[in-house]
């Protein structure tokens, strides 16, 4: 019943569309990813050739790589998970209300076409937190799945799965 929800959820969203001429990004975006950077952090080959740093919507892993910060229980894990679900893949970046962060990243949903069960994408945001390898960060007005990563996190907790399972919390 979850999977079927997370793949399918992008089509109820009000992410990805375009903002009336903007510089920035229009969505949906096909991206090569190049680069993962930890558990919710990838650099892409944006279609135009460009490179550009994404930080996953509404999710929050543990650092692994944040300066002056020492690397943080489950974080290993969740970079491992993320590399092996998008390292090297053509990613779907689907966007939210805001299209950056403070610290210039790209804000996006993530899709792994074709990944999900029936063929449908698989919403890496979503997936993370299932595994419980993710917290959630709902930081609004990018908040459209905010309910959504509630319930999986939550179900990954009361399963002991992932940080919920093995880190002090």
């Amino acid at each position: 019943m979850i999977c079927p929800m997370i793949s399918s959820a992008w089509l109820f969203s009000r992410c990805g569309s375009d903002d009336g001429g903007s510089a920035e990004p229009s969505g949906p975006l096909t991206a090569r990813v190049t680069h993962v950077v930890d558990g919710d952090t990838i650099d892409v080959e944006l279609p135009d050739g460009s490179d550009d740093t994404v930080r996953y919507i509404g999710i929050d892993t543990p650092e692994t790589v944040k300066p002056g910060t020492p690397v943080q229980c489950g974080g290993p894990e969740a970079h491992d998970a993320n590399e092996r679900l998008v390292g090297d893949r053509t990613v779907t970046l689907r966007f939210d209300a805001e299209r950056r962060d403070v610290y210039g990243r790209l804000l996006a949903y993530v899709y792994l076409p074709g990944r999900g069960r029936g063929g449908r994408p698989l919403f890496v945001n979503a997936e993370l937190a299932r595994r419980g390898l993710a917290r959630t960060l709902t930081i609004p007005p990018n908040d459209s799945f905010a309910r959504l990563f509630a319930r999986l996190a939550g179900r990954a907790g009361v399963r002991g799965r992932g940080l919920w399972g093995g880190c002090p919390l």
